[in-house]
């Protein structure tokens, strides 16, 4: 019974020592869309002129990225899709997206969206101020062109 505590309660405290030593690793953020210290970066090359991207949690490569994705007014977007499902929130603008075999959304300052794993989908800042989304990804950040097979 002994042997069997002692075996417990080291298991427990490298648990609780792991748990102290990942937690103190990572620190709280946050971060502004109007921060001069974000890294705007440009969209895939199929996105037209303008469209930006700024990493603001995790690495692009890997799980549990979160973006901030901005156009100008006034600006479409293709149609693509993402490996991952995208959790969003539009921070400023207004914009439509259109997924595929669905009704157009029209996304206001302050609201979510939620978009599947591979759904096509495209849209359009329709304000004439920019329009920027926060995007949290479960996978690495990826968009693909949508290529549509009947053209």
């Amino acid at each position: 019974m002994l042997n069997k505590t002692i075996k417990y309660l080291v298991v427990a405290s490298i648990f609780f020592l792991y748990s102290l030593q990942s937690s103190a690793v990572e620190l709280a953020i946050s971060q502004s869309i109007h921060d001069k210290s974000l890294a705007w970066g440009p969209c895939p090359e199929f996105f037209p002129a303008g469209c930006q991207i700024a990493v603001i949690h995790g690495d692009p490569e890997k799980p549990n990225v979160d973006i901030f994705f901005k156009v100008p007014g006034n600006y479409d977007f293709p149609a693509h899709w993402h490996t991952s499902p995208e959790r969003m929130t539009l921070l400023s603008g207004s914009m439509n997206v259109n997924y595929q075999g669905q009704p157009i959304t029209k996304l206001k300052t302050g609201m979510y969206a939620y978009g599947p794993a591979k759904a096509v989908h495209s849209g359009s800042c329709i304000s004439d101020e920019p329009c920027v989304l926060f995007i949290a990804f479960e996978e690495p950040l990826d968009a693909v062109a949508f290529v549509n097979p009947e053209q």
